[in-house]
């Protein structure tokens, strides 16, 4: 074990914490944090802070809002959905467990039912292929520098663009243009060199979703197994009550946003480290440890870089584990080319577990989906965008039936 772990400053610190450093020193003052002085000035354990950090939101969260005396930053509407909720710790899609959901159904099946109502277990996802040639150039064209989230994006703009009927908010029409953009999404991708192409990535035709995606993520061979894992993910990642992107994407359709425009909000909120981006450090995180580093010393390193935080960990919305985490994890153990990374996981989660009593995250899982099977560090976000992508227009799809701009808030001016 390395003499000397990582440290957060002061400044650091106070910064994880959202409080000034006078406040933070005063917490020290009266014992709740603990610091080491040093000739630099006082630094503090990064898994400390977080376990006092996460003891925090906990009594914030207790606390009445009247006795806090002001907003903790959480939406102050609540806002009816009508597919996600969690109860009793588990996630359920209308009444039906997610987790079996993604172990026995296909992607391209619960999307459709999520969109539809209507279950088709043979439902497969088809692109219009002369608007998705057209999207690729211009992914194509973009600086070497572009990330497959980026192409993504670009994406959605190019495949609008081709679309005559992308302002209609008719629920056949909505629904028809989701199906085509989500397959778009996925063919403006880059194939890795190696990589069979979508419809023959299990050799039989057989192209979902999740086979299109698997061979623009790796140029590992495909599997029944492997895809299914991957499948499995893009299931839990449909939806989960109301993430800040599908805040934003049901914010657009209340304006009346085309589906389009809707994916556009929705994908600009998940571009953040603190949404759709955070398994990238988790993966990193993982990759240096089973490159051979020791786990605390990586740990302590990733969250100092990450201002205090530990990626991959803690979910609001659950006390206990994250189901969507167990799942994939669960399915993981039952691959052998998956070991060393579960392995890798298991360390890190006694670790982190031991000391803050937060649990592994679905951003955890999908960083090691994709180190098992070969994917880049980005895979976890191009995964959580496509699959979410379906979510954000059940939402718009709810909120065009609603009155319009009811999602508009005022404003309270605070000097």
């Amino acid at each position: 074990m390395p003499d000397e772990l990582p440290t957060l400053t002061a400044e650091q610190t106070a910064e994880r914490l959202g409080v000034k450093l006078e406040t933070l020193y005063a917490y020290v003052a009266r014992g709740r944090l603990g610091r080491t002085r040093t000739a630099a000035g006082s630094r503090f354990d990064p898994l400390d802070v977080e376990q006092f950090a996460a003891s925090r939101r906990q009594r914030s969260a207790a606390a009445p809002s009247e006795e806090r005396g002001h907003s903790d930053g959480r939406p102050l509407m609540v806002i009816e959905t009508g597919f996600a909720h969690i109860e009793d710790g588990e996630l359920f899609y209308r009444d039906r467990d997610a987790a079996e959901l993604a172990t026995s159904v296909s992607f391209d099946t619960v999307a459709h039912w999520a969109l539809t109502g209507e279950w088709d277990a043979l439902a497969r996802f088809a692109a219009d292929s002369a608007a998705v040639e057209r999207a690729r150039r211009v992914a194509q064209a973009m600086p070497a520098a572009a990330t497959l989230r980026d192409r993504q994006q670009v994406a959605v703009t190019a495949l609008a663009a081709a679309d005559p009927l992308r302002y209609s908010l008719e629920r056949g029409t909505v629904v028809s243009a989701t199906e085509s953009l989500v397959c778009g999404m996925v063919e403006v991708l880059p194939l890795p060199d190696g990589a069979l192409t979508g419809a023959d990535a299990l050799g039989d035709g057989r192209d979902s979703v999740a086979a299109r995606l698997w061979t623009r993520l790796t140029a590992h061979p495909a599997s029944p197994g492997g895809v299914g894992v991957l499948d499995a993910a893009l299931v839990l990642l449909l939806d989960h009550d109301l993430a800040i992107s599908t805040l934003a994407a049901r914010a657009a359709a209340s304006a009346r946003a085309n589906p389009y425009a809707v994916v556009t909000a929705g994908l600009g909120a998940l571009d953040s480290p603190l949404h759709g981006n955070a398994s990238r450090a988790a993966h990193r995180m993982l990759g240096r440890i089973l490159a051979g580093e020791h786990p605390e010393r990586v740990i302590a390193d990733t969250m100092v870089s990450g201002h205090g935080t530990v990626p991959g960990f803690g979910q609001v919305l659950y006390r206990g584990p994250d189901p969507r985490a167990v799942c994939l994890f669960g399915m993981l153990r039952e691959h052998p080319v998956a070991d060393a990374v579960v392995e890798a996981v298991d360390r890190v989660a006694a670790t982190v577990g031991s000391r803050t009593g937060t649990h592994p995250n679905v951003d955890l899982a999908l960083a090691a989906v994709a180190l098992a099977f070969g994917m880049p560090d980005e895979a976890g976000e191009v995964i959580f965008a496509t699959a979410r992508t379906v979510g954000w227009i059940v939402h718009a799809l709810d909120e065009y039936e609603r009155r319009p701009l009811r999602l508009r808030p005022v404003g309270r001016y605070a000097p």
